[in-house]
């Protein structure tokens, strides 16, 4: 069964367009009615976010059904300690919800953020896994952890999870070392590789290297535009907004999509292999968002039927 998410914007753009906080609870409580299968929020510091475990805590009080995720949790920015007692509290109070997708940081990118948490940049994939590590060695009532760059002499004790072992966590990355990593430590991938070969590609070895289940997500940005002109506008727009590059370049890089439901649908059964789509809408405009959100529950009613 393929299951279909929203993620949800939380970072300035959006705020600074009109949206509010209580707003974004309500765009995850309407993704719920409309069916989708689970609401997804980013994390960083370099735009002034919405907490994603504050959103997360609230968005699992104003739903019942939908998973909660993270897309992607950058887990060096926070105590590795506390972040383990905070995604346990968020698992426990959305009744085992939670996913966690979290990521090392993308280079050219991500190094401010490292720096305003006072973390070194350097050895970040080692790191990544080992706060992963830690969290579960918490989860399972272990009393210490000693990774390749953490090293704790005791934990704390946290109550049982939710679900045996803790909530998912998946990794979001596609570089050679993280294929391999994937199979090893995680529990799902979450790619956005602009050429589907390359996702079957990549699905392929992590499943040859793989000695447990693992989910394959892919995390897509589309616009569901029925003139075809005015979907190409918008997306050159929300790629100079968002990354202050032109669409091509942005392509180049990342999944992004537009066009009718019909051919948004078919772009993104290309991806063989893929048991959860995150899909992300192209604008940080309130009005062009929301107006996005039916269009997407037909995406997603087409790649159901």
């Amino acid at each position: 069964m393929t299951n279909y998410g929203l993620v949800i914007p939380t970072y300035q753009p959006i705020l600074d367009a009109g949206r509010t906080a209580p707003e974004l609870v309500g765009t995850a409580v309407a993704a719920e009615e409309l069916g989708l299968d689970s609401v997804w929020v980013g994390d960083t510091l370099a735009r002034a976010p919405l907490d994603a475990f504050a959103m997360l805590a609230a968005f699992a009080a104003r739903t019942s059904r939908v998973t909660l995720g993270t897309s992607a949790l950058l887990p060096a920015l926070r105590d590795p300690v506390l972040s383990a007692n905070q995604l346990l509290s968020l698992d426990l109070l959305s009744g085992g919800r939670l996913t966690v997708a979290v990521g090392a940081g993308f280079a050219g990118r991500s190094e401010p953020e490292f720096a305003f948490a006072g973390v070194p940049w350097a050895r970040r994939r080692a790191r990544l896994d080992d706060i992963v590590g830690l969290w579960r060695a918490a989860w399972r009532g272990e009393s210490s952890f000693h990774g390749s760059v953490l090293h704790y002499d005791s934990l704390p004790s946290f109550p049982a999870p939710a679900r045996p072992g803790g909530p998912p966590v998946w990794l979001a990355a596609y570089t050679p070392g993280a294929l391999s990593r994937i199979g090893r430590l995680y529990d799902g991938w979450l790619p956005y590789p602009p050429d589907p070969a390359d996702y079957l590609s990549g699905l392929a070895r992590i499943r040859a290297l793989s000695s447990r289940p693992i989910t394959p997500a892919l995390f897509a940005t589309v616009l569901v535009e029925d003139d075809a002109d005015r979907g190409r506008a918008l997306l050159e727009e929300y790629c100079e907004r968002n990354y202050g590059r032109p669409a091509a370049f942005v392509q180049g890089i990342q999944m992004q999509v537009t066009g009718t439901a019909a051919e948004v649908a078919a772009r993104l059964r290309k991806y063989e292999g893929v048991e959860h789509f995150l899909l992300r809408v192209a604008s940080t405009e309130p009005k062009v968002f929301d107006e996005q959100l039916p269009r997407l529950a037909e995406v997603v009613e087409l790649l159901r039927s």
